[in-house]
């Protein structure tokens, strides 16, 4: 049977044997823990996981080219998002294109080669005076039937366009006179300007006056016969040239008949229209008139300076 200091002692053994258990598993749950803390692949989960932010964060307003989006208020207006700089990676925006001009249009009088002088159109100008000998000018037309005729600007001239043309002159004190053009006024003649013969300015004013103000317009006289043509001297089936003399109207096409059709002549400034191969020399010829009115001319030979009368004549306007 124990006695009581053995009983004793080994209540003591049994405390200081709990007293240690205890607190190794305290020690060993601390070791664990650390050891648990310093693994590598735990450390690098653990600062993923505190840098990644979650699906639904929103992003900083500090990040580069982003617009904040202001908080909705009862006081505050939105924030105008400002447009997107332009990028190489973007086409550049291009610039609407120029709208082009629409020709004008013409009247239904004149056609598309009626050149400076039009119909129905008055132009203002000056008119001097000029001996016009027996009438023959710049146009070769040859003498005059009488003196009632003029020279025109070279401007207004326009390589010949304007020979054969009937304008009539109106002056400031209420008088007109009706002239041809048979004749070129060369510089200093002013556009607008036509140099009229002494016997047509006296019916104006007088002489001495020099220069008067004037405005005039194309007309189309009644009284007037058929058309003429004639070849210029050296015509022949191999070159030719061709005029058309007593005209109404001014004349701004001729052509002649060929195998393939019509083929246009290019006018001079001597008032002829050539054709430097002989084609359609002695053929049929078809004139046009400021009006775009065509008259067809048959029959006529080759005859070198010799005025040929044919018996039609462009219409009235």
């Amino acid at each position: 049977m124990q006695t009581a200091r053995q009983a004793a002692r080994q209540r003591r053994q049994r405390r200081r044997l709990m007293l240690g258990t205890t607190l190794g598993v305290a020690v060993a749950g601390v070791l664990a823990y650390l050891v648990l803390g310093d693994l590598p692949g735990r450390k690098a989960d653990t600062e993923v996981a505190a840098a990644t932010p979650a699906a639904n964060t929103p992003v900083s307003s500090a990040s580069a080219d982003r617009t904040e989006t202001p908080t909705a208020s009862a006081t505050s207006s939105p924030t105008a998002t400002p447009k997107p700089s332009a990028s190489k990676s973007q086409p550049a925006a291009r610039k609407p294109a120029k709208a082009t001009p629409r020709p004008p249009r013409q009247t239904a009088a004149t056609t598309s080669s009626a050149g400076r002088i039009q119909p129905g159109t008055s132009y203002s100008g000056v008119a001097t005076a000029y001996e016009a000998g027996d009438g023959n000018g710049a146009c070769l037309f040859g003498p005059s039937p009488d003196l009632m005729i003029a020279a025109m600007n070279t401007t207004d001239y326009q390589t010949s366009r304007a020979c054969g043309a009937y304008v009539q002159v109106r002056a400031a004190n209420g008088k007109s006179v009706t002239v041809r053009i048979t004749n070129e006024c060369p510089l200093p003649c002013a556009p607008g300007q036509i140099d009229l013969s002494q016997q047509a300015f006296a019916k104006l004013a007088e002489l001495k006056v020099g220069r008067l103000a004037i405005t005039w317009s194309l007309v189309s006289p009644s009284s007037i016969g058929d058309i003429s043509i004639r070849y210029m001297t050296g015509s022949s089936a191999y070159w030719c040239g061709i005029q058309v003399i007593d005209h109404r109207n001014p004349v701004t096409a001729l052509a002649v008949r060929t195998g393939s059709g019509w083929r246009p002549l290019p006018r001079t400034g001597y008032n002829y229209f050539i054709s430097a191969d002989g084609t359609g020399c002695g053929s049929s010829i078809r004139v046009t008139d400021i009006y775009g009115q065509q008259l067809t001319i048959n029959g006529l030979a080759v005859k070198p300076n010799v005025v040929q009368p044919t018996q039609v004549q462009f219409a009235r306007h």
